[in-house]
């Protein structure tokens, strides 16, 4: 059974994903097979895993997963030598009402498969106190090992000898310390980490991040510390059913937040995808019985997809007789208007009613359960979804039958009920899994 770690920290902002980033770079040039997984609902990390270690990465939510669902997808590192599964947020933060498997949080994953986790700590503004969390996080939730820790932007040779000390102290192994001035980070962007692909020189980083750590962190360490414990991988499939058998789907740099499962399971269940390219002008694959228009940063590029006549009336032909479902960015698209950030209005599609406006940002995040009233490709009418909601968008008009009841974590209902219209059906919410 393959040997697997977790990348935690306390908090968001210490380092977690350049850390991830850096070992698995560091051990792949080693000659090692890595697999890196990326805990919750995170499109932007698992693409800068790949582009570490030339495999894919997926997504582990236990808030959204059933057991049999998480313990599958894992079995995708099956012949890999070390799995590195990257946390979000802080070790322990979920929501507060518990789903499927669990609450969201890393902890969830890293008992469920036996992992052990390494913490990312950021000492800055500190230096004992730094080893008193370490030792919170370490006693906080019994199934929950912490193997130890990497001490990230040390101040100088002092700060490093009291860290060490303290966590000395505390029976707590330091695998490293990467000094301050010596900090490589991957840029951000309004919804967290720019895109692998916008990044020319992300190899680059990547390989400069690994070799900071090859100086500064014990890497024999630290792969001694990963526990071979992994449970079996499970027989059952991911509840997630095709939209369509060949499916044309929405891929550039307006349109890529699709979860790397969903499109495995899609082609695991025979399913064929036919990219196109709204932003190149390009339609829908005349030959697919179904059109999929995922999330991404259309509001950067309003402007190009409303002057993109082809694309526009080619998806309005194809919804003339088949089905057109849109996420969250694909949903604006599918809307009759987009507001941008600067406050200049730009038609979209005109499938549905939806009028969406990015001039006053306002954020809608979290976990959303949805009933669907009506059917979307691949669900059937009365389906519980769970997915993802994330963007900065306020709806000025959504006139069109709600598509479903949608509630978030506390069960709480949301306004953003989804829309539905003919052929075309949208959700601001990203699909996750069907809880079967």
């Amino acid at each position: 059974m393959t040997a697997g770690l977790v990348i935690s920290a306390p908090a968001s902002g210490v380092g977690k994903t350049t850390l991830t980033l850096a070992l698995a770079r560091a051990f792949s040039d080693r000659g090692l097979k890595v697999q890196c997984f990326k805990n919750g609902p995170d499109y932007i990390d698992p693409a800068f895993h790949v582009a570490a270690t030339v495999r894919a990465s997926v997504n582990l939510d236990s808030w959204a997963m059933d057991r049999p669902t998480i313990k599958q997808l894992v079995g995708r590192g099956a012949d890999a030598d070390l799995v590195l599964a990257e946390g979000s947020m802080g070790l322990f933060d979920g929501v507060a009402v518990r789903g499927v498997s669990g609450t969201g949080a890393t902890a969830d994953i890293a008992e469920m498969m036996g992992w052990p986790v390494l913490l990312v700590i950021d000492p800055s503004g500190q230096a004992q106190t730094a080893a008193a969390v370490a030792a919170g996080l370490r006693d906080f939730r019994a199934g929950v090992r912490v193997a130890g820790v990497v001490i990230n932007r040390v101040g100088s040779s002092r700060h490093e000898q009291l860290l060490r000390q303290a966590f000395a102290d505390s029976g707590i192994a330091v695998f490293g310390a990467l000094p301050r001035h010596a900090e490589i980070s991957m840029p951000r962007r309004h919804l967290g980490l720019v895109q692998a692909e916008e990044q020319a020189h992300i190899g680059c980083l990547i390989g400069e991040a690994a070799r900071l750590v090859n100086v500064h962190v014990d890497l024999d360490a630290v792969l001694q510390a990963a526990s071979h414990g992994t449970p079996q991988p499970s027989v059952h499939g991911l509840n997630v059913d095709p939209p369509g058998q060949r499916i044309a789907l929405a891929r550039d740099g307006a349109f890529s937040f699709v979860y790397p499962h969903i499109l495995d399971r899609w082609r695991d269940a025979g399913a064929e995808i036919a990219t196109f390219s709204p932003l190149s002008d390009e339609g829908p694959d005349e030959s697919s019985d179904v059109c999929w228009l995922p999330g991404g940063y259309p509001e950067l590029h309003a402007g190009r997809l409303a002057a993109n006549a082809r694309f526009r009336s080619a998806l309005r032909a194809f919804a003339d007789t088949r089905a057109v479902h849109g996420e969250c960015g694909g949903y604006m698209v599918l809307g009759a208007a987009m507001t941008d950030s600067k406050g200049a209005r730009h038609e979209m599609v005109g499938l549905l009613g939806l009028e969406t406006s990015f001039a006053e940002r306002r954020m809608h995040l979290g976990y959303r359960l949805a009933e669907l009233s009506a059917p979307i490709p691949g669900h059937r009418p009365g389906a519980r979804l769970r997915g993802h909601e994330f963007h900065y968008s306020t709806i000025i008009a959504q006139p069109d039958p709600p598509l479903a009841v949608v509630r978030d974590a506390t069960g709480a209902i949301v306004e953003e009920t989804g829309s539905r219209r003919r052929h075309a059906t949208g959700t601001f919410f990203h699909l996750i899994a069907e809880e079967r």
